[in-house]
Order: C-alpha cells, then sequence, then structure tokens
C-alpha cells in the first residue's frame, strides 16, 4: 500500500488547545500511522505533503522513514489551507507511483475551517472511488461544519456497500495520538493494523514472538517493580500501625499497653543493630578455661600451640595441657646435649662413608687421612683424661 500523508499547516496550527500545539500534534501523529503503516510491511511506501497556500510535495514516496521525519520537522504554519487543491495533487502522485500492483491511500489532516463547497469535495471523491482510490481523514479543532463536509466526502467515497475510507474526529482536550491508535486508521479492517507498533495489542507494547528476550525483560522488570512496591507498602502499614497500637494500649489498660511495649521491644530487638551486637558478642566470647597461660609460656610452648590451633583436624590435648601449665624452675635449666651425636661424628667408619657420599671429596687423599687421622688422636686423648680422673 502507498500512503501519501496531507499535512495542514495553516495559521490554525499555532492555537494551544491541543497541547502543546495542534502542529506539534499532528506530527505525533503522522509520526505514529507512518511507523505503524511502515512495520506492518516493509513493501509499503509514505510521501508527505503540505496543504496549505500553494500545495507543496515535501517527500516523494519512499519506505525511508527518517526522510519524512527530517522533512516534517521543517514545517511551519502559514497561511490558510486548500484542501480540493491539495487532494488533487496527491492523487497525481499516486498515479506515477513505480510499483503498480500498490494500492493508495491518502491520509489528511484537516485541523482548520473548510471553505470549499460541498459539491466539488463529492465530485472529487467520486473521481477517487474511480480511480480506487481510498482517503482517511483525521479532523481536529471543532471548526463550524467541517464534520458534515467531510463526512459527505467519505460516504461519496465509499459509496453504499464501501469501507475503505474513513473519518476520526477528534474533540478538544482529547489525545490526537490516542485516537488515532483505536480508530481504522491505525487498526486497519481487521482490527490487528497497530500489531506492529504494539499499541493495545500486546503487553508492554512489544510483540512477543519477535523479540522474546525484550519481553521477557520487561515482564521481569515489572514484576520485580510490582515486588518492590508491595514491600514498601506492608512497611508504611507496619510503621504507621505502630502508634495506633500504642494508643490502643494506654486506653484499654496497663496490661496492654505492657503487651505492646514487648511488642516494640521484640521489634527493636530485630533490628539489624542489635543483630549485629549479638554477633560481635558471640564472635568475642571465649571461655576463661580455654584460654592459655601466655605470660608463663616459653617460646616453644607458644610456637606448639600455635601449631596446633592451625591443625584442627587432629586436635592434640596434651599440647594444649602443656600450653597451659605454668613455667616452673625446670624451664631455666640448659638444654642437656646429647651425647650420642658427638660418638657418632668420632666414629672412623661413619666419617668414612660421610666422606665417600661427598661430591668432589677424595677419601683415599692425605688431607683427609691426616684429618681423620687428628679425630681418632684426640678421642683417645679424652679417653685417657677421663680414665685418669676415674682412678
Amino acid at each position: 500500500i502507498i500512503f501519501l500523508f496531507s499535512f495542514d499547516n495553516s495559521d490554525y496550527q499555532r492555537n494551544g488547545d491541543y497541547f502543546p500545539t495542534r502542529l506539534n500534534v499532528q506530527k505525533d501523529g503522522i509520526n505514529l500511522v507512518c511507523l505503524t503503516k511502515l512495520r506492518s510491511n516493509p513493501e509499503n511506501n509514505v510521501g508527505l505533503m503540505t496543504l496549505s497556500n500553494t500545495v507543496e510535495v515535501l517527500a516523494t514516496l519512499t519506505s525511508d522513514v527518517g526522510r519524512i521525519f527530517s522533512k516534517m520537522h521543517l514545517i511551519q504554519p502559514k497561511g490558510d489551507i486548500n484542501l480540493l487543491t491539495g487532494i488533487r495533487i496527491a492523487h497525481l502522485v499516486l498515479k506515477h507511483r513505480q510499483g503498480k500492483n500498490h494500492k493508495m491511500r491518502i491520509v489528511v489532516f484537516v485541523g482548520s475551517p473548510i471553505k470549499h463547497d460541498e459539491g466539488e469535495l463529492v465530485k472529487q471523491a467520486k473521481r477517487l472511488k474511480k480511480e480506487k482510490v481510498n482517503v482517511d481523514i483525521v479532523s481536529f479543532g471543532d471548526h463550524g461544519n467541517n464534520i458534515e463536509t467531510l463526512t459527505a466526502f467519505i460516504n461519496a467515497l465509499n459509496g453504499k456497500d464501501g469501507t475503505g475510507s474513513h473519518l476520526v474526529s477528534v474533540p478538544r482536550g482529547s489525545a490526537l495520538s490516542d485516537a488515532l491508535l483505536s480508530s481504522p486508521i491505525i487498526q486497519g479492517e481487521d482490527g490487528l493494523g497497530g500489531a506492529g507498533l504494539g499499541g493495545n495489542v500486546f503487553e508492554f507494547g512489544v510483540d512477543p514472538n519477535e523479540d522474546p528476550e525484550l519481553a521477557l525483560a520487561l515482564r521481569v522488570s515489572m514484576e520485580e517493580q510490582r515486588q518492590r512496591q508491595e514491600s514498601e507498602q506492608r512497611r508504611a502499614n507496619t510503621e504507621s500501625s505502630g502508634p495506633t497500637v500504642g494508643d490502643a494500649g494506654g486506653s484499654s489498660g496497663q496490661g496492654a499497653a505492657d503487651n505492646a511495649g514487648g511488642v516494640a521491644g521484640a521489634i527493636e530487638d530485630n533490628t539489624e543493630e542489635a543483630m549485629l551486637q549479638r554477633a560481635l558478642a558471640l564472635s568475642t566470647e571465649t571461655p576463661e578455661d580455654n584460654l592459655p597461660d601466655f605470660a608463663n609460656m616459653t617460646e616453644e610452648e607458644q610456637i606448639a600451640f600455635a601449631m596446633q590451633m592451625s591443625m584442627q583436624d587432629a586436635p592434640d590435648d596434651t599440647v594444649t595441657q602443656q600450653a597451659k601449665r605454668p613455667k616452673t624452675d625446670e624451664s631455666n635449666a640448659p638444654m642437656d646435649v646429647d651425647e650420642d651425636y658427638s660418638e657418632v661424628i668420632g666414629d672412623p667408619a661413619f666419617l668414612q662413608s660421610v666422606l665417600e657420599n661427598l661430591p668432589g671429596v677424595d677419601p683415599q687423599s692425605e688431607a683427609v687421612r691426616d684429618a681423620v687421622g687428628s679425630l681418632n688422636k684426640d678421642k683417645e686423648k679424652k679417653t685417657d683424661g677421663q680414665d685418669s680422673q676415674k682412678k
């Protein structure tokens, strides 16, 4: 289908009875219809023309909606509407279309008083009917006999049984875009013409078949918002019911007041600050029986206790008991040196085996033999000295 939008840019479009102005709401309405028709079928084409003074074609038939928008935002109000000439030129533009199989439709926005004779418009409507051109008219502004004249034009265009052309009247105080959404201009003959734009057909204005991820995200976001509002409402009800309970308790007696105080105390205990204080108290609470006496512990005992604390999988009670024992005089006694080490070191056979395993050392060298011999001599001297002392 080819749609040619006829824009009423007369001086009447400066009026602010449709917020913010008639000109702006007309632009919004054309945006809405244009997007709907292009999304419903990618083969649809749209064009744009103005109706005031010398009628001007701003954008020829195209599927580029950005081109329509850029031209439309440059329109400024001037002069008076020339509806009859505008419809004739729109018909010529549609006749010179490239796709001859496309249906033709003119969408006219009228927000100014019509000065043409009703008979001339009816005659033009009969010509359009022969050429199989449908016309949709959006009338707003409540000007005199506009509705009667436009109704006669649409009736002549449709004939007795035709329903292809439509007239939508938007009274003052109404939103033009909302009226278009529910009108046959967008909904179409089957009532599904606005599916591409959303409208009132799909939830959140998104077709879940075309974009299921976006539809799911919008649904989840709406559900989260609803839960958040419900929780805030419950919290507000709880806060507002607190003073009421207190007042009722004061009027009904001391017992009810005590109950209200207990409820208030329980609520206070459940606050985040009270829970934090209890957690800190539990974390710092340690029985005195399990505390070791660090003042009387030696360094070795402290290391042993630290190892026990780090190895919780295999606890050793003996280490704990050793850590608990107070320091005695035995801890001050010097540690006895194990004499077995000196005997092993002085053993020539042991030294010989060690020297053989050392890399780069020759056990049969004279220097090594002299060192081993000197150790043997020292050992013999010590043994003789001990024997003489015993005698």
